[in-house]
């Protein structure tokens, strides 16, 4: 399977600080790939790192065989790589469909010009953002909610609204921060159906930060665990399960 991202030897410092130290991941893709570790491992800081909201310290970060180094974070975006985040970031005045209708406008492909003068060209594209947005929140199971304000959506349901969002960027590659954080068991175990749902009907690589264990065994093909920024292990859940070093950083020696 060929590689559809690549982190070559990143290093992230914050003053004398390093958060990251020599991250190299390998995502094949059609992976859907768990990042673990305890509180402060620099989890996030990696997503940062990859997403360009962080440009590293040194290394490189291999994106669809492009060096994406230290680019801004909307043209990341546009080459194919969505996020969601640890905290939920919905726009909360706008209603459900709106939150999906303003992520799309990056594939809208009109121009001042049109919109302006609202020209059959821009009314055809605003036409099909408007379908693709439906659809979207059909395959969500949100298209009910369409027109209420999205902080009126439960916590599973804003979660999920959230990922719709990043879906209408069109992403290849889509990084998942804590999905099932706030989630109740019966939430959590119907997220690990939608994530495996989601990744074949949109064809996506899925990167995952979780801390629900049950979640991130089953769904990941294969895991990176972190401890202090430093790569500890690497391996299918069968492997991290039993690794020494990843017993270790959860759960402490006597």
């Amino acid at each position: 399977m060929s590689s559809l991202l690549q982190t070559i030897d990143v290093n992230k410092k914050f003053g004398g600080l390093s958060a990251v130290t020599s991250l190299n991941m390998d995502v094949g893709a059609g992976d859907i790939i768990g990042l673990i570790g305890p509180n402060g491992a620099g989890k996030t800081t990696s997503f940062n790192l990859i997403t360009g909201v962080y440009t590293p310290t040194s290394g490189k970060v291999i994106f669809n065989g492009q060096d994406i180094t230290g680019m801004k974070p909307h043209a990341i975006t546009h080459l194919g790589v969505a996020r969601t985040f640890q905290n939920i970031r919905l726009f909360k005045e706008m209603s459900v469909l709106e939150n999906v209708l303003v992520a799309q406008h990056m594939r809208m492909g009109a121009n001042i010009f049109e919109a302006t003068l609202r020209l059959p060209s821009y009314l055809k594209k605003e036409k099909h953002v408007h379908e693709r947005a439906y659809a979207l929140l059909e395959e969500v199971d949100l298209v009910e909610h369409a027109h209420a304000k999205a902080t009126s959506l439960s916590y599973g349901k804003q979660r999920r609204l959230e990922i719709a969002r990043a879906l209408a960027t069109e992403p290849k590659l889509l990084f998942l921060d804590e999905p099932a954080a706030g989630m109740n068991p019966q939430e959590s175990v119907e997220l690990m159906d939608f994530i495996l749902k989601i990744r074949d009907q949109f064809n996506l690589t899925i990167v995952l930060i979780e801390h629900h264990m049950q979640l991130v065994m089953g769904v990941c093909k294969r895991m990176y665990v972190l401890d202090y920024g430093v790569t500890i292990a690497h391996g299918t859940p069968e492997e991290i399960q039993k690794d020494p070093k990843v017993i270790e950083a959860y759960l402490g020696v006597e």
